[in-house]
């Protein structure tokens, strides 16, 4: 009973925050999902239905990947690449889209390093 509240919970907290963030070319949205072993960003174009760029803790791009977990330390580093990837592809400023979760621990952890390493949003 509890766990079906939490989950009709973040459905509509995630249908309330899809209403305000879109994606364009010019600031993609900057989707973060969060598994229990993973973390996943993705730079989405709404508007052509497209992702630009992404990064994980799966990709092979990934430094130490065998030691990544979701957990605030993984999400800081993937928050680094994720910023990088994207200004590889000239994307400098984005919407931040966090999902069903709530902004702290790592979420925020995510997008403070994603700030520091130079997107706006």
């Amino acid at each position: 009973m509890r766990t079906e509240k939490k989950q009709r919970l973040g459905q509509l907290r995630h249908w309330r925050i899809r209403k305000k963030v879109i994606g364009t070319k010019e600031r993609p949205r900057m989707s973060v999902c969060f598994t229990n072993q993973n973390i996943h960003v993705q730079f989405i174009d709404d508007t052509a239905g497209v992702t630009i760029a992404a990064a994980s803790t799966l990709s092979k791009t990934t430094p130490d990947r065998e030691k990544m977990a979701a957990n605030v330390p993984s999400a800081k580093t993937i928050g680094t690449l994720a910023a990088q990837t994207a200004q590889s592809k000239g994307i400098k400023h984005v919407v931040f889209d966090r999902g069903t979760k709530r902004y702290h621990g790592k979420v925020k952890a995510l997008a403070d390093a994603a700030r520091e390493a130079g997107l706006q949003f």
